[in-house]
């Protein structure tokens, strides 16, 4: 079975319910523009209260778009985050900046030809919408994971998933399942119903 992540995390109650359940990672956006837009501080907070909580510890996980490197490796810092997620226009070298920094790196895959290993730990298939980068509810292209993992790649899987369709994405073989709007009742609301909904079809 691969991990879960829950990304778009804004609430503490959620977030601690989330880990409870056993998600194994838990999502922080610091993209301007998006309804799903948190601080460094808001994110500490809500990471500090998951532990304080949760038996089980998730991983958390920043995503960035268009932030320069060193400065998405500080507010990570900041924020107390495992993992730095580099959601569109990033290079190797923005890769192996994060990484010399401590944090696991995930790269977002741009275009068909995007085939080469930046140094990352894992690399997201995800869906677009014209020129939103991510919680758009767009399925991805699930055939990329297949052609990825046949590279030896680890995958994360993002985009319109739900419980209506995450068997499906879990049979892709993506090392990781990213949702987000699925689980939502307005964007940036997560919902507890629908992530036990998810969480009954993800298991079965």
């Amino acid at each position: 079975m691969p991990q879960l992540k829950v990304c778009g995390i804004t609430d503490a109650a959620f977030a601690v319910e989330a880990a409870r359940r056993g998600v194994d990672y838990l999502g922080f956006i610091f993209a301007k523009g998006s309804p799903r837009l948190v601080s460094a501080e808001k994110a500490r907070a809500i990471a500090e209260a998951v532990r304080a909580a949760a038996p089980r510890r998730p991983r958390f996980v920043g995503v960035f778009v268009g932030t320069p490197a060193n400065e998405a490796a500080n507010i990570a810092s900041s924020a107390g985050l495992d993992v730095v997620q580099l959601h569109g226009g990033y290079d190797a070298d923005d890769a192996r900046t994060v990484k010399a920094r401590g944090f696991e790196v995930w790269r977002l895959l741009e275009g068909d030809a995007d085939t080469g290993n930046a140094g990352e730990d894992a690399i997201l298939v995800d869906g677009r919408d014209g020129s939103r980068s991510g919680g758009t509810g767009k399925l991805a292209d699930w055939s990329a994971v297949g052609r990825l993992k046949g590279t030896g790649r680890r995958v994360v899987l993002a985009g319109g998933i739900s419980s209506a369709n995450i068997r499906a994405a879990v049979a892709t073989g993506a090392d990781i399942i990213d949702v987000n709007s699925g689980i939502e009742t307005a964007p940036g609301t997560k919902s507890a119903a629908l992530l036990a909904a998810l969480l009954e079809a993800f298991i079965c």
